[in-house]
Protein backbone atom coordinates (compact mmCIF):
# COMPACT_ATOMS: atom_id res chain seq x y z
CA UNK A 1 0.00 0.00 0.00
CA UNK A 2 2.71 2.05 0.69
CA UNK A 3 3.89 2.77 -2.66
CA UNK A 4 -0.01 2.95 -4.05
CA UNK A 5 -0.38 5.81 -1.49
CA UNK A 6 2.83 7.51 -2.32
CA UNK A 7 1.73 7.87 -6.15
CA UNK A 8 -1.35 8.53 -5.34
CA UNK A 9 -0.55 11.45 -3.29
CA UNK A 10 1.81 12.43 -6.26
CA UNK A 11 -0.65 13.37 -9.08
CA UNK A 12 -2.74 14.82 -6.42
CA UNK A 13 0.24 16.94 -5.96
CA UNK A 14 0.95 17.20 -9.75
CA UNK A 15 -2.69 18.37 -10.38
CA UNK A 16 -2.48 21.45 -7.45
CA UNK A 17 1.02 22.90 -9.00
CA UNK A 18 0.80 22.22 -12.63
CA UNK A 19 0.35 25.43 -14.57
CA UNK A 20 -2.98 26.52 -14.94
CA UNK A 21 -2.61 29.41 -16.69
CA UNK A 22 -0.29 27.76 -19.62
CA UNK A 23 -3.32 25.04 -19.98
CA UNK A 24 -5.80 28.74 -20.59
CA UNK A 25 -2.81 29.75 -22.96
CA UNK A 26 -3.07 26.65 -24.76
CA UNK A 27 -6.83 26.73 -25.34
CA UNK A 28 -6.73 30.13 -26.53
CA UNK A 29 -3.71 29.52 -28.99
CA UNK A 30 -5.49 25.96 -30.21
CA UNK A 31 -8.99 27.65 -30.99
CA UNK A 32 -7.22 30.85 -33.10
CA UNK A 33 -5.55 27.91 -35.20
CA UNK A 34 -9.00 25.67 -35.04
CA UNK A 35 -10.64 29.07 -36.22
CA UNK A 36 -7.91 30.36 -38.49
CA UNK A 37 -8.99 26.66 -40.53
CA UNK A 38 -5.26 24.98 -39.30
CA UNK A 39 -4.44 21.89 -38.78
CA UNK A 40 -3.41 20.05 -35.88
CA UNK A 41 -0.31 17.59 -35.85
CA UNK A 42 0.64 15.54 -32.96
CA UNK A 43 4.08 13.87 -32.56
CA UNK A 44 5.15 11.45 -29.74
CA UNK A 45 7.23 8.46 -29.50
CA UNK A 46 6.63 5.90 -26.87
CA UNK A 47 3.92 6.58 -24.60
CA UNK A 48 3.48 9.48 -26.09
CA UNK A 49 3.28 8.35 -29.40
CA UNK A 50 0.01 6.25 -27.99
CA UNK A 51 -1.10 9.52 -26.52
CA UNK A 52 -0.71 11.10 -29.86
CA UNK A 53 -2.95 8.52 -31.33
CA UNK A 54 -5.45 9.15 -29.14
CA UNK A 55 -5.67 12.37 -28.84
CA UNK A 56 -5.93 12.91 -32.62
CA UNK A 57 -9.18 10.56 -32.34
CA UNK A 58 -11.24 13.43 -29.79
CA UNK A 59 -9.58 16.52 -31.46
CA UNK A 60 -11.30 15.17 -34.66
CA UNK A 61 -14.52 13.84 -32.74
CA UNK A 62 -15.38 15.84 -30.55
CA UNK A 63 -13.40 19.60 -31.25
CA UNK A 64 -13.92 19.03 -35.39
CA UNK A 65 -10.35 19.97 -35.37
CA UNK A 66 -8.78 18.74 -38.13
CA UNK A 67 -5.42 16.45 -36.66
CA UNK A 68 -3.12 13.84 -38.03
CA UNK A 69 -0.17 11.92 -36.49
CA UNK A 70 2.08 9.85 -37.97
CA UNK A 71 1.70 7.27 -35.68
CA UNK A 72 -0.98 5.97 -37.19
CA UNK A 73 0.26 5.10 -40.38
CA UNK A 74 2.89 2.59 -39.74
CA UNK A 75 3.55 1.39 -43.25
CA UNK A 76 4.75 5.14 -43.92
CA UNK A 77 6.31 5.89 -40.45
CA UNK A 78 8.40 2.69 -41.44
CA UNK A 79 8.89 3.21 -44.39
CA UNK A 80 10.51 7.30 -43.96
CA UNK A 81 12.93 5.53 -40.68
CA UNK A 82 13.96 2.77 -43.20
CA UNK A 83 14.81 4.88 -45.80
CA UNK A 84 15.60 8.40 -44.47
CA UNK A 85 16.87 7.43 -41.03
CA UNK A 86 14.74 8.16 -37.72
CA UNK A 87 16.01 12.08 -36.80
CA UNK A 88 14.42 13.29 -39.80
CA UNK A 89 11.33 11.02 -39.70
CA UNK A 90 8.75 13.74 -38.60
CA UNK A 91 10.44 16.10 -40.64
CA UNK A 92 10.12 14.59 -43.70
CA UNK A 93 6.34 13.78 -42.53
CA UNK A 94 5.36 17.05 -41.78
CA UNK A 95 6.78 18.63 -45.31
CA UNK A 96 4.62 15.69 -47.12
CA UNK A 97 1.84 17.19 -45.29
CA UNK A 98 2.73 19.93 -46.51
CA UNK A 99 3.07 22.03 -42.83
CA UNK A 100 1.80 25.86 -43.06
CA UNK A 101 1.87 28.85 -40.76
CA UNK A 102 -2.06 28.23 -40.11
CA UNK A 103 -1.33 25.03 -38.58
CA UNK A 104 -0.17 23.63 -35.35
CA UNK A 105 2.42 21.25 -34.32
CA UNK A 106 1.38 19.44 -30.74
CA UNK A 107 4.65 17.10 -28.98
CA UNK A 108 3.79 14.76 -26.46
CA UNK A 109 7.35 13.73 -24.69
CA UNK A 110 8.78 13.16 -21.34
CA UNK A 111 12.22 15.14 -22.24
CA UNK A 112 11.05 17.41 -25.25
CA UNK A 113 13.82 17.06 -27.16
CA UNK A 114 17.34 17.42 -26.96
CA UNK A 115 20.01 17.80 -29.46
CA UNK A 116 23.10 17.79 -27.13
CA UNK A 117 22.32 14.92 -25.53
CA UNK A 118 20.72 13.00 -28.71
CA UNK A 119 17.53 12.13 -27.12
CA UNK A 120 14.37 12.39 -29.66
CA UNK A 121 16.03 14.48 -31.74
CA UNK A 122 13.45 13.88 -34.60
CA UNK A 123 11.07 15.74 -32.33
CA UNK A 124 13.59 18.61 -32.56
CA UNK A 125 13.89 18.51 -36.17
CA UNK A 126 10.50 18.64 -36.50
CA UNK A 127 10.03 22.00 -34.06
CA UNK A 128 12.68 23.55 -36.43
CA UNK A 129 10.73 23.06 -39.35
CA UNK A 130 7.47 24.30 -37.71
CA UNK A 131 9.36 27.12 -35.98
CA UNK A 132 11.09 28.40 -39.24
CA UNK A 133 7.93 27.76 -41.18
CA UNK A 134 5.71 29.64 -38.72
CA UNK A 135 2.92 27.00 -37.44
CA UNK A 136 2.40 27.30 -33.83
CA UNK A 137 4.01 24.64 -31.20
CA UNK A 138 2.33 23.22 -27.89
CA UNK A 139 3.77 21.30 -25.66
CA UNK A 140 3.18 18.68 -22.49
CA UNK A 141 6.41 17.56 -21.97
CA UNK A 142 8.60 16.53 -18.17
CA UNK A 143 11.17 17.53 -16.34
CA UNK A 144 12.22 21.20 -17.57
CA UNK A 145 10.87 20.60 -21.63
CA UNK A 146 13.83 20.21 -23.07
CA UNK A 147 13.68 21.50 -26.51
CA UNK A 148 9.79 21.99 -27.18
CA UNK A 149 9.84 24.18 -23.76
CA UNK A 150 12.16 26.30 -25.17
CA UNK A 151 10.35 26.92 -28.68
CA UNK A 152 7.00 26.25 -27.48
CA UNK A 153 4.11 29.39 -28.03
CA UNK A 154 2.16 26.98 -24.66
CA UNK A 155 3.91 24.14 -23.18
CA UNK A 156 2.42 22.61 -19.85
CA UNK A 157 5.30 21.31 -17.95
CA UNK A 158 4.20 18.53 -15.88
CA UNK A 159 5.68 18.92 -12.29
CA UNK A 160 8.98 16.27 -11.51
CA UNK A 161 7.80 16.05 -8.27
CA UNK A 162 9.19 12.57 -7.47
CA UNK A 163 12.45 12.06 -9.74
CA UNK A 164 11.87 8.29 -9.72
CA UNK A 165 8.46 8.93 -11.61
CA UNK A 166 8.92 11.25 -14.58
CA UNK A 167 7.63 9.14 -17.39
CA UNK A 168 4.93 7.65 -15.59
CA UNK A 169 3.50 11.29 -14.14
CA UNK A 170 4.14 13.08 -17.63
CA UNK A 171 2.58 10.33 -19.54
CA UNK A 172 -0.72 10.31 -17.45
CA UNK A 173 -1.27 13.62 -17.25
CA UNK A 174 -0.92 14.19 -20.79
CA UNK A 175 -3.82 12.45 -21.02
CA UNK A 176 -5.23 14.58 -18.30
CA UNK A 177 -4.60 17.93 -20.14
CA UNK A 178 -5.83 17.04 -23.53
CA UNK A 179 -8.61 15.52 -21.94
CA UNK A 180 -9.30 18.96 -19.92
CA UNK A 181 -8.52 20.94 -23.10
CA UNK A 182 -11.30 18.94 -25.79
CA UNK A 183 -14.08 19.19 -23.17
CA UNK A 184 -13.49 22.42 -22.45
CA UNK A 185 -16.44 24.58 -23.49
CA UNK A 186 -14.22 26.60 -25.70
CA UNK A 187 -13.13 23.65 -27.46
CA UNK A 188 -15.60 21.19 -27.66
CA UNK A 189 -18.62 20.79 -30.39
CA UNK A 190 -19.88 17.43 -29.87
CA UNK A 191 -21.12 15.85 -26.68
CA UNK A 192 -19.40 12.86 -25.61
CA UNK A 193 -21.17 9.47 -25.67
CA UNK A 194 -21.58 8.37 -22.10
CA UNK A 195 -22.19 12.15 -21.30
CA UNK A 196 -25.05 12.30 -24.23
CA UNK A 197 -26.70 9.64 -22.55
CA UNK A 198 -29.57 10.29 -20.23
Amino acid sequence: MDHINKYLIEVSKIAELIDKGQIDKMIKELKKVKNNRGRLFLLGVGGGAANASHAVSDFRKICCFEAYTPMDNISELSARVNDEGWESVFLNWLKGSRLCDKDGVFVFSVGGGDEKKNISVNLVEALKYAKEIGAKIFGIVGKDGGYTAKVADACVIVPPINPEAVTPHTEAFQAVIWHLIISHPEMKKHEMKWESIK
